[in-house]
């Protein structure tokens, strides 16, 4: 489930300087925070920072072009990192005065970043023989889970404030808000199908429970194929993924549901049945409290958007 971040309010019209781009600034010891609004259509308008930055979008829709790869589609509850120096070309084919495209853009001290990266490879070393903390430029756009979307707000809100203390705040807030993106991009990379298994043991085991979500999966045996302790291994995948072990086996299993719900002809309670859930009850919360909807409303939405 993606989760969009809380919209700041709109600039007053008497106060817009141009209707592209529109910039609002809030500049702290490590980082800075823009908030640019669009209110008209507008196509390849370039856009640089000398830093580091997390983009996010807030309202609206705009196409992004980085990296000279084909543009993709952003939206609210997406994220976008973009390295140093590095020009994106944003294309706002829907913004109008009515439905105005915001987005913020949070440009972070390479220094700031450095010392992060650094800390966490020498107090926190990755499993693995070669594997080290880094932020994976190939995994540039992504989901907002939880976390994120929270700690984007939370440096949001610290920005915007009046207080003395602000950038201490910050640059807690933004150590926290690059670790999380780094697991993010951690669990993405060793979840793909071309990631060599043996490379890392975390690997091994998010394979194997793709590969058995009919089964009841116990972290006891996933800690036995991972040849670790139970707590050892709880640990280290919370630790380098950022979600529990528990809580990536229900999010691959409503992922899987999803899929066969939109089978026609095919039964709630049957689908709860195979993916191994004792009840089918708590498969309906779990499944609405991750999607946001129940199974049946899920299906009903499936059918519509055939239909239509």
């Amino acid at each position: 489930m993606q989760h969009t971040l809380d919209q700041v309010k709109l600039s007053a019209s008497e106060t817009l300087q141009t209707l592209v781009e529109n910039r609002t600034s809030y500049t702290l010891e490590r980082c800075e925070l823009n908030v640019f609004e669009t209110y008209t259509e507008s196509y390849k308008v370039p856009l640089t920072f000398n830093d580091f930055v997390i983009t996010s979008m807030l309202r609206g829709k705009k196409v992004m072009h980085l990296f000279d790869k084909k543009g993709f589609d952003y939206f609210p509850g997406q994220t976008v990192i973009v390295p140093p120096a590095v020009t994106m070309e944003i294309d706002f084919q829907e913004a109008t005065n009515l439905n105005p495209t915001q987005c913020i853009a949070l440009a972070i001290d390479q220094e700031q970043i450095q010392k992060t990266i650094a800390y966490l490879n020498e107090f926190f070393p990755k499993e693995g023989s070669n594997e080290k903390w880094l932020l994976n430029y190939d995994e540039y756009h992504f989901y907002n889970n939880e976390e994120i979307a929270y700690l984007i707000n939370k440096v949001i809100r610290i920005c915007s404030e009046r207080t003395k203390e602000k950038d201490v705040l910050a640059d807690l807030t933004l150590k926290e808000l690059l670790v999380r993106i780094m697991q993010t991009q951690n669990l993405k990379t060793i979840s793909d199908d071309g990631y060599n298994l043996n490379q890392n043991p975390l690997a091994f085991v998010l394979n194997y429970i793709k590969s058995n979500l009919n089964e009841k999966i116990s972290i006891n045996s996933l800690s036995d194929k991972a040849c670790m302790s139970k707590a050892t291994f709880y640990r280290l995948f919370k630790r380098e993924l950022g979600i529990s072990p528990n809580d990536f086996i229900l999010t691959e299993k409503i992922n899987k549901a999803k899929l066969l719900l939109a089978q026609p002809g095919a039964k709630v309670a049957s689908i709860s049945y195979e993916l191994g859930f004792s009840d089918a009850n708590y498969f309906i919360r779990a499944f609405k409290k991750n999607v946001g909807i129940t199974p049946g409303a899920y299906q009903l939405r499936v059918a519509n958007q055939l239909i239509h």
